[in-house]
């Protein structure tokens, strides 16, 4: 048996806007054994290993909730879905390296490429079980898509297809459904309220959940109607969809940092689509946009989780600091910012421990150096991830 001790620790649980202060942590094979304050903890065993915790604050293992493991983020992300699989395998182990470092202990992977008929993020999930060293894993399979939009994904054109798609992911192993609800117009949806529904109820039957990609405000309405569990990056919502999501329980996961992340390639890349004047007024107008969603469906009261879009979008693995910062920006405060990457992200998973601090529950913590109750920048002043 391995036991370590914290001390004199500040613990910010995302479920008060307050930290709790002076408390002690007792760690005993991976296991929150003991929880309290520092004057009621019980004497460790002799052989633990006391660690002065002092002026550092304890956070549930954060969940990034839209994340693609295998994939690389970066400029160019789009160009390393063609990688091939000894590389997407690799990356895969950089990512959750760095992720782990960062106090992320889940991944809810929402799409990957096929190799051999195999899903990669899937192969991954099942490579690293029983490893304590990388975050734990909820694939979904590759991307169902009706308008050949995205590439690779499984291409679908009438609701036979639809079906049969489905029940071939969760066949495959996948954890959740991913649907590709959008085409390359932004006035209209290639999918029709009867369309995502069909997935969503062979889904249900087969007891897994089903998201949605829908950024344009019509792929939104569709998804949200068709009762996803989830819109995926949700950059045009109106007041009315936003209702429906919160009558509903529809989750929606913004990932806010891949705009913040573009911006930041116009002064350090030379693609085109993110330097000179014309790109950056068109990322101010959707960003515009963008944060207008996130305020509508936070004041409707639509349940926020966190994620990066690290690997099938710009940002990389460990990222998920900037995602929380990006939310507090878009209106939400610190503490509600922090459950979205925490508990709430859990919740989406219907994993009761994750993102939570449970006597009894797995110690997946990390240390910061600061308040992410009152400053999220603290997130990134990681001290220990053990």
């Amino acid at each position: 048996m391995s036991s370590t001790t914290y001390r004199s620790v500040a613990i910010a649980d995302a479920t008060s806007d307050q930290l709790s202060l002076d408390n002690t942590i007792h760690v005993t094979d991976r296991v929150i054994a003991w929880m309290g304050p520092d004057d009621e903890a019980p004497k460790p065993p002799t052989d633990a290993r006391v660690i002065d915790a002092s002026g550092a604050t304890v956070v549930p293992g954060m969940v990034d909730a839209h994340s693609h493991t295998v994939l690389q983020g970066g400029a160019h992300w789009i160009d390393r879905i063609e990688d091939d699989t000894d590389t997407l395998l690799a990356t895969a182990e950089d990512n959750g390296a760095t992720a782990y470092r960062a106090g992320i202990r889940w991944f809810r992977d929402v799409g990957a490429p096929r190799r051999d008929g195999e899903v990669v993020s899937i192969t991954v999930r099942d490579q690293w079980k029983g490893r304590t060293d990388r975050p734990y894993i909820r694939a979904a399979g590759s991307w169902i898509d009706k308008a050949g939009t995205v590439d690779p994904a499984v291409i679908i054109e009438d609701q036979e297809e639809l079906a049969a798609a489905v029940h071939r992911e969760i066949d495959g192993g996948a954890d959740l459904v991913k649907l590709y609800v959008e085409g390359p117009d932004v006035e209209t949806s290639t999918w029709t309220v009867d369309d995502v529904a069909l997935a969503v109820d062979i889904a249900k039957e087969r007891g897994v959940t089903a998201t949605a990609h829908a950024t344009n405000l019509p792929s939104v309405r569709a998804a949200a109607l068709g009762g996803v569990d989830c819109i995926e990056h949700g950059s045009h919502i109106d007041e009315d969809i936003a209702k429906h999501m919160a009558r509903k329980g529809t989750y929606l996961v913004p990932t806010l940092s891949v705009l913040a992340s573009w911006t930041t390639f116009s002064s350090t890349t030379t693609v085109d689509r993110f330097t000179g004047n014309e790109a950056a007024s068109r990322l101010s107008e959707r960003k515009e946009r963008w944060y207008e969603s996130v305020r509508i469906a936070h004041e409707a009261g639509v349940t926020i989780a966190a994620g990066t879009d690290f690997g099938g979008g710009s940002p990389r693995a460990g990222h998920l600091a900037w995602e929380v910062e990006c939310l507090v920006a878009a209106g939400l405060d610190p503490m509600e910012a922090l459950a979205s990457a925490t508990w709430i992200g859990g919740d989406l998973l219907r994993e009761s421990t994750a993102g939570r601090l449970i006597v009894g529950g797995p110690a997946d913590f990390f240390l910061v150096h600061g308040n992410p109750l009152e400053d999220p920048s603290a997130l990134w002043r990681v001290w220990r991830s053990d």
